[in-house]
Protein backbone atom coordinates (compact mmCIF):
# COMPACT_ATOMS: atom_id res chain seq x y z
CA UNK A 1 0.00 0.00 0.00
CA UNK A 2 2.68 2.76 0.71
CA UNK A 3 4.46 1.85 -2.85
CA UNK A 4 1.28 2.39 -4.48
CA UNK A 5 0.50 5.77 -2.50
CA UNK A 6 4.68 7.07 -3.55
CA UNK A 7 3.60 5.75 -7.36
CA UNK A 8 -0.05 7.85 -6.84
CA UNK A 9 2.53 11.46 -5.37
CA UNK A 10 4.98 10.51 -7.89
CA UNK A 11 2.82 9.83 -11.18
CA UNK A 12 2.75 13.37 -12.35
CA UNK A 13 6.55 14.02 -11.89
CA UNK A 14 7.98 10.36 -12.69
CA UNK A 15 5.35 9.91 -15.70
CA UNK A 16 7.14 11.75 -17.83
CA UNK A 17 10.65 10.30 -18.02
CA UNK A 18 9.76 7.31 -20.24
CA UNK A 19 13.78 5.78 -19.13
CA UNK A 20 12.93 6.06 -15.33
CA UNK A 21 9.55 4.40 -15.75
CA UNK A 22 11.34 1.58 -18.05
CA UNK A 23 14.05 0.83 -15.15
CA UNK A 24 11.41 -0.44 -12.12
CA UNK A 25 8.93 -2.05 -14.47
CA UNK A 26 11.79 -4.04 -16.17
CA UNK A 27 12.96 -4.75 -12.33
CA UNK A 28 9.68 -5.83 -11.80
CA UNK A 29 9.00 -7.89 -14.45
CA UNK A 30 12.45 -9.77 -14.51
CA UNK A 31 13.30 -10.30 -10.92
CA UNK A 32 9.84 -9.81 -8.95
CA UNK A 33 7.33 -11.46 -10.91
CA UNK A 34 8.73 -14.54 -11.18
CA UNK A 35 9.52 -15.04 -7.59
CA UNK A 36 5.79 -14.25 -6.33
CA UNK A 37 4.62 -16.91 -8.98
CA UNK A 38 7.05 -20.04 -7.71
CA UNK A 39 5.84 -19.27 -4.45
CA UNK A 40 2.21 -19.33 -5.17
CA UNK A 41 2.42 -22.33 -7.66
CA UNK A 42 4.59 -24.10 -4.14
CA UNK A 43 1.25 -24.02 -2.77
CA UNK A 44 -0.54 -26.55 -5.52
CA UNK A 45 -1.49 -29.87 -4.46
CA UNK A 46 -1.49 -31.92 -7.44
CA UNK A 47 -3.21 -34.78 -5.72
CA UNK A 48 -5.52 -32.81 -4.57
CA UNK A 49 -6.03 -32.08 -8.48
CA UNK A 50 -6.17 -35.77 -9.66
CA UNK A 51 -8.28 -36.80 -7.04
CA UNK A 52 -11.22 -34.65 -8.76
CA UNK A 53 -10.41 -33.09 -11.85
CA UNK A 54 -14.35 -33.23 -12.31
CA UNK A 55 -13.92 -30.01 -10.01
CA UNK A 56 -11.34 -28.32 -12.32
CA UNK A 57 -12.92 -28.70 -15.29
CA UNK A 58 -16.50 -27.29 -14.12
CA UNK A 59 -14.67 -24.40 -12.77
CA UNK A 60 -13.15 -23.73 -15.77
CA UNK A 61 -15.66 -23.85 -18.43
CA UNK A 62 -18.12 -21.68 -15.94
CA UNK A 63 -14.84 -19.41 -15.71
CA UNK A 64 -14.60 -19.09 -19.89
CA UNK A 65 -18.05 -19.06 -19.99
CA UNK A 66 -19.15 -16.53 -17.90
CA UNK A 67 -16.38 -13.65 -19.25
CA UNK A 68 -17.92 -14.72 -22.75
CA UNK A 69 -21.20 -13.77 -21.93
CA UNK A 70 -19.75 -10.68 -20.55
CA UNK A 71 -17.13 -9.70 -22.71
CA UNK A 72 -18.88 -10.75 -25.82
CA UNK A 73 -21.69 -8.60 -26.00
CA UNK A 74 -19.35 -5.44 -25.47
CA UNK A 75 -17.16 -6.05 -28.55
CA UNK A 76 -20.47 -6.14 -30.60
CA UNK A 77 -21.55 -3.09 -29.24
CA UNK A 78 -18.35 -1.12 -29.88
CA UNK A 79 -18.34 -2.94 -33.69
CA UNK A 80 -16.24 -5.55 -33.80
CA UNK A 81 -16.79 -8.17 -36.49
CA UNK A 82 -17.55 -12.28 -35.23
CA UNK A 83 -14.07 -12.98 -35.56
CA UNK A 84 -12.42 -10.22 -34.07
CA UNK A 85 -15.57 -9.78 -31.25
CA UNK A 86 -14.82 -13.40 -30.55
CA UNK A 87 -11.07 -13.38 -30.64
CA UNK A 88 -11.24 -10.06 -28.21
CA UNK A 89 -13.40 -12.14 -26.00
CA UNK A 90 -11.41 -15.17 -25.53
CA UNK A 91 -7.98 -12.86 -24.85
CA UNK A 92 -10.07 -11.03 -22.18
CA UNK A 93 -10.96 -14.30 -20.66
CA UNK A 94 -7.85 -14.35 -18.61
CA UNK A 95 -7.44 -13.06 -15.23
CA UNK A 96 -4.07 -14.53 -14.10
CA UNK A 97 -2.61 -11.69 -11.76
CA UNK A 98 -5.66 -10.70 -10.19
CA UNK A 99 -7.09 -14.53 -9.70
CA UNK A 100 -3.70 -15.81 -8.70
CA UNK A 101 -3.35 -12.73 -6.05
CA UNK A 102 -7.04 -13.05 -4.81
CA UNK A 103 -6.48 -16.51 -4.06
CA UNK A 104 -3.25 -16.08 -2.63
CA UNK A 105 -4.50 -14.27 -0.23
CA UNK A 106 -7.71 -16.55 0.78
CA UNK A 107 -4.92 -19.74 1.23
CA UNK A 108 -2.53 -16.69 3.82
CA UNK A 109 -5.62 -15.85 5.43
CA UNK A 110 -7.27 -19.46 5.91
CA UNK A 111 -10.72 -18.53 3.99
CA UNK A 112 -9.75 -21.47 1.62
CA UNK A 113 -7.74 -24.90 2.01
CA UNK A 114 -4.87 -25.81 0.01
CA UNK A 115 -7.10 -28.13 -2.30
CA UNK A 116 -9.87 -25.51 -2.96
CA UNK A 117 -6.62 -23.16 -3.51
CA UNK A 118 -4.91 -25.36 -5.89
CA UNK A 119 -8.54 -25.88 -8.19
CA UNK A 120 -8.67 -21.85 -8.01
CA UNK A 121 -4.99 -21.40 -9.13
CA UNK A 122 -5.54 -24.40 -11.88
CA UNK A 123 -8.58 -23.03 -13.40
CA UNK A 124 -7.03 -19.28 -13.52
CA UNK A 125 -3.79 -20.87 -15.02
CA UNK A 126 -5.69 -22.60 -17.69
CA UNK A 127 -8.30 -19.91 -18.29
CA UNK A 128 -5.35 -18.15 -19.58
CA UNK A 129 -3.83 -21.13 -21.70
CA UNK A 130 -6.85 -22.88 -23.23
CA UNK A 131 -9.11 -19.62 -24.39
CA UNK A 132 -5.64 -17.79 -25.51
CA UNK A 133 -4.88 -21.16 -27.89
CA UNK A 134 -8.52 -21.52 -29.50
CA UNK A 135 -8.33 -16.99 -29.90
CA UNK A 136 -4.93 -17.77 -32.08
CA UNK A 137 -6.24 -21.11 -33.88
CA UNK A 138 -9.27 -19.93 -34.78
CA UNK A 139 -10.19 -16.75 -34.61
CA UNK A 140 -7.09 -15.20 -35.27
CA UNK A 141 -7.96 -11.98 -37.35
CA UNK A 142 -5.12 -12.22 -39.80
CA UNK A 143 -6.51 -9.28 -41.70
CA UNK A 144 -5.50 -6.61 -38.56
CA UNK A 145 -2.21 -8.26 -39.03
CA UNK A 146 0.91 -6.52 -40.79
CA UNK A 147 1.53 -7.57 -44.37
CA UNK A 148 5.05 -9.93 -43.79
CA UNK A 149 2.95 -11.74 -41.10
CA UNK A 150 0.20 -12.89 -43.37
CA UNK A 151 0.49 -16.59 -44.65
CA UNK A 152 0.85 -16.37 -48.40
CA UNK A 153 -0.13 -12.85 -49.08
CA UNK A 154 1.78 -10.21 -50.76
CA UNK A 155 3.63 -7.81 -48.39
CA UNK A 156 1.87 -5.06 -47.50
CA UNK A 157 3.00 -1.94 -47.91
CA UNK A 158 4.78 -1.86 -44.81
CA UNK A 159 6.99 -4.70 -46.14
CA UNK A 160 7.26 -3.30 -49.20
CA UNK A 161 8.87 -0.10 -48.16
CA UNK A 162 11.10 -1.57 -45.55
CA UNK A 163 9.90 0.20 -42.47
CA UNK A 164 8.57 -3.16 -41.22
CA UNK A 165 7.35 -3.73 -37.66
CA UNK A 166 9.93 -1.46 -35.74
CA UNK A 167 8.83 1.89 -37.70
CA UNK A 168 4.80 0.64 -37.51
CA UNK A 169 5.79 0.09 -33.91
CA UNK A 170 7.65 3.14 -33.37
CA UNK A 171 4.20 5.27 -35.05
CA UNK A 172 2.20 3.24 -32.57
CA UNK A 173 4.12 4.33 -29.45
CA UNK A 174 4.11 7.82 -30.83
CA UNK A 175 1.38 8.14 -32.08
CA UNK A 176 2.67 9.37 -35.78
CA UNK A 177 0.92 8.36 -38.55
CA UNK A 178 3.57 9.72 -40.89
CA UNK A 179 5.79 7.55 -43.23
CA UNK A 180 9.06 6.73 -42.32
Amino acid sequence: MPAYLIGMVLAGTVGKDHMLIRRPRTLTFGLLTPFYFIRAGSFVSVPALIAAPAIFFILLASKIATKLVAVYPVTKIFGNSGKEGMYTTLLMSTGLTFGSISALFGLSHGIIDTSQYSYIVATVVASAVVPTLIANAFYLPIHLLGGAQRAGEKPGKAAQTGRGMLAVNKNVLTGSDAEA
